[in-house]
């Protein structure tokens, strides 16, 4: 078995659930990981993880929070449209201001009127992942990657539980192309369906659960202009292609 797959189901199997810095910011982290009494707060900021620094984008719940002074998602689903819009734009909290509004608002909408307000149902009972990343896929604005991404997140760090896990991919950001790509395992510059397929390749019982290993390690030894291959986790086994 590979290495990184080694890893990851390593880090899979474990039975404590981790917390994770999404925005290094500890109030903000430390309502990202409640999901067992604010679930919506973690779905909305997969929302908004797109096209911007993801630190930026797990932090923009937080933001709005603050500023309407609360995060119940019964006194969210009262507000107006224009009012998260103004919130947005008024703060720049992402680049594409007035859609990322708009995605907040129907994501609070559909987080009440399909799951009574409780979004913790998006992944209760034991679903396949096919219905979890299906679920995710019915919010607005959210593609497959995000979709995978929320899945993933869920089943590695927070140890929801699923069905199986076939249908969560790797999630194929800059770190994870360009980890793969030096480990030999896709070429350099490798498309997105080149990284999702070898994966699948890799661990077809679970494609995605390289995805944070990868990650870490493009984050913390492997960056695009600087490597620290002598404390890389996997060191012993990458080609070291550039």
């Amino acid at each position: 078995m590979e290495k990184i797959v080694e890893i990851g189901i390593n880090r899979l199997t474990e039975t404590k659930r981790g917390f994770i810095d999404f925005a290094f910011d500890k109030k903000t982290d430390n309502l990202l990981n409640d999901i067992d009494n604010n679930p919506h707060v973690y779905v909305l900021a997969c929302l908004m993880d797109r096209q911007i620094k993801a630190e930026k984008a797990w932090a923009i719940p937080q933001k709005v929070f603050d500023i309407l002074k609360t995060h119940d998602i019964k006194k969210l689903a009262k507000e107006k449209p224009d009012t998260f819009e103004k919130i947005f734009v008024d703060n720049k909290l992402h680049r594409f201001n007035v859609e990322m509004a708009k995605i907040f608002y129907y994501g609070i909408q559909d987080i009440m009127n399909k799951y009574e307000g409780d979004a913790s149902k998006i992944w209760a009972g034991k679903p396949s992942s096919a219905k979890v990343v299906y679920r995710f896929l019915e919010f607005r604005g959210c593609g497959i990657k995000i979709a995978t991404m929320a899945a993933n997140i869920l089943a590695r760090q927070f140890k929801i539980e699923f069905d199986d896990y076939y249908s969560i991919d790797i999630s194929p950001d800059v770190h994870i192309k360009r980890v793969m790509a030096r480990m030999g395992f896709v070429p350099k510059d490798p498309t997105p369906e080149q990284v999702i397929y070898k994966a699948r390749e890799l661990y077809p019982q679970f494609p995605g659960v390289i995805d944070f290993s990868c990650w870490e390690i493009g984050k913390n030894w492997c960056e695009a202009t600087k490597t620290d291959c002598k404390n890389c986790i996997v060191n012993d086994v990458c080609k070291k292609i550039k």
